[in-house]
């Protein structure tokens, strides 16, 4: 299985989660994206990460999250998206 690491940039959330989806297409093993430099989500990116699950689900696709801190885990756990993912520290 291949996996690709993707440094998410704090700046352009749902951009970089895009780019992230084209990503999951090319390789269709396993995406680990590094939140370490993420601070907040807007509603935007929220959405981005919404439509990486649904995708990466219906691909049965992994996608890791790494250094996501306590208030995007937060608003993830609201949003019942944190199932969908796994997390790294």
């Amino acid at each position: 299985m291949n996996t690709v690491w993707l440094k998410i940039d704090g700046d352009s959330v749902a951009h970089a989660l895009e780019e992230a989806l084209e990503k999951l297409d090319a390789v269709g093993g396993e995406v680990v994206l590094d939140f370490s430099s993420v601070r907040r989500i807007d509603p935007s990116a929220l959405g981005a990460i919404e439509r990486l699950a649904v995708i990466a689900g219906d691909r049965d696709a992994k996608v890791t999250l790494h250094g996501v801190n306590i208030d995007i885990y937060k608003v993830l756990k609201l949003t019942k998206l944190a199932a969908r993912f796994s997390f790294l520290t």
